[in-house]
């Protein structure tokens, strides 16, 4: 493997992981509910929305990426 790679693998990584919270930062915002607190009253119906949060924004930047 050469070392370009590895870090075009490495820098993509970081980004799609700022870019994923950003996206959950964002979606969190947008909405009336605040999902921490709603976390730790284990609501699972708000584990499964940020579940398909993040799903959502690795698929687009997956897309975007290739």
């Amino acid at each position: 493997m050469d070392w370009t790679q590895l870090l075009d693998v490495m820098i993509y990584s970081v980004l799609s992981l700022v870019l994923m919270f950003s996206g959950y930062k964002f979606f969190d915002w947008i909405t009336p509910y605040n999902f921490a607190e709603e976390i730790k009253e284990k609501n699972p119906a708000i584990g499964a929305v940020i579940a398909g949060i993040f799903i959502a924004t690795a698929i687009i930047i997956k897309a975007a990426i290739i």
